[in-house]
């Protein structure tokens, strides 16, 4: 009889599935819409900086 191996990274009973893999976060999951706020966003940010080393 096959003896079962313990896998150091996961556990799960035998005859069960793996659990679910967690979802890592992605800007290609985000909506448009989403990716279009953080653009204007960091376009602002680099603006205002460029503006604030003008008047130093």
């Amino acid at each position: 009889m096959p003896t079962r191996l313990p896998h150091p990274h996961h556990d799960h009973g035998p005859g069960q599935g793996h659990p679910p893999a967690a979802i890592s976060p992605s800007i290609l999951r985000m909506s448009v819409i989403e990716r279009l706020a953080i653009a204007a966003g960091l376009i602002a940010l680099v603006w205002g900086a460029v503006i604030w080393a003008m008047k130093v």
